[in-house]
């Protein structure tokens, strides 16, 4: 014998419903970007040692101070 619930009561539930499935979704959403981020930041690391290489093939091994733009050889 099955038994209706109250109007209320299966609105509940559903509304709770609704927000487990846009919790979800917005869990697998941000798996996506993250994964994104992490293609991007691995194509900006090469980007990085393939400078990196061009610049020690120019200059030699040393250091490069950012902030003032030098170049000071390794002894």
């Amino acid at each position: 014998m099955s038994q209706s619930l109250l109007k209320k009561e299966l609105q509940e539930l559903k509304d709770l419903q609704d927000k487990v499935n846009l919790l979800a979704l917005s869990v697998g959403q941000l798996e996506i970007q993250k994964w994104s981020f992490y293609e991007d930041f691995k194509s900006l690391q090469k980007e990085q040692d393939n400078l990196g290489k061009k610049l020690q093939d120019k200059y030699g091994d040393g250091n490069i101070n950012l902030e003032e733009g030098t170049f000071t050889k390794a002894k």
